[in-house]
């Protein structure tokens, strides 16, 4: 393998799948057997899931709730989703372990790096849920976060498209695709890959970012193994 620990971040809306809404066991059997086919081939494996699919702080703040109540319980949607595939990767004998942001007894330990880390080692997947554990950051800020303290060798970002390109490639048939990207070409093009704090972060630790097409089976593996199926920003 290329790498041999990374931090996995995935969509809310990705455990959805076609309901619109909430968590589709389908959907979560189909990330649960990705991940699986990682840990399988040694790799240590993080993963921060957002939490659209349930609750977004910045949509509840449109809609009359307090920002920082409402960012409070995007992260317990993250709990939530963190759950959902833990509950999964246990059924196919895999370890798992959810870490948040605050303590939730009976739930899940507060993270600390340390905590991930030796779970890591272990040959435990992490679940990290609960973000930064502060209102007005995104799950991508979280991830990056993560990603930086577990010391990953990179950062991946699934999505429903195959990488990065120069515009949206569902709206604008013209877009081509980017193979590889700086922090600053992706800067000066203003190509929306993570929130700007996520992104700073990533640059200012040297985290390498990788985004790929998260729905096609096999694909996570493919990345791990060094085939360009995405795109690297370094």
């Amino acid at each position: 393998m290329k790498y041999n620990r990374i931090l996995l971040k995935l969509s809310g809306e990705s455990l959805m799948g076609d309901d619109g809404y909430g968590i589709q066991y389908p959907m979560v059997r189909h990330f649960a057997s990705e991940i699986q086919s990682a840990v399988a081939q040694g790799v240590q494996v993080g993963v921060v899931i957002g939490g659209g699919n349930i609750f977004r702080g910045v949509q509840g703040s449109s809609k009359g709730f307090d920002r920082r109540q409402g960012d409070q319980m995007g992260m317990l949607a993250t709990v939530i989703n963190a759950m959902a595939v833990q509950a999964v990767l246990e059924e196919m004998g895999v370890k798992a372990k959810v870490l948040t942001a605050m303590a939730i007894e009976g739930v899940s330990e507060k993270i600390s790096w340390r905590k991930a880390v030796e779970l890591l080692e272990s040959g435990y997947v992490v679940l990290m849920g609960g973000g930064t554990g502060n209102p007005f950051f995104t799950t991508d800020s979280g991830a990056a976060l993560r990603a930086v303290e577990i010391r990953a060798d990179l950062l991946l970002k699934g999505t429903r498209v195959d990488g990065v390109y120069t515009a949206d490639p569902e709206k604008d048939p013209t877009a081509t695709k980017y193979t590889n990207l700086t922090f600053d070409e992706a800067y000066r093009n203003n190509l929306k890959i993570m929130d700007m704090t996520a992104f700073t972060l990533c640059k200012e630790n040297k985290m390498p970012i990788y985004v790929y097409d998260a729905n096609q089976p096999g694909n996570l593996l493919k990345v791990l193994q060094g085939e360009p199926i995405g795109t690297l920003l370094q």
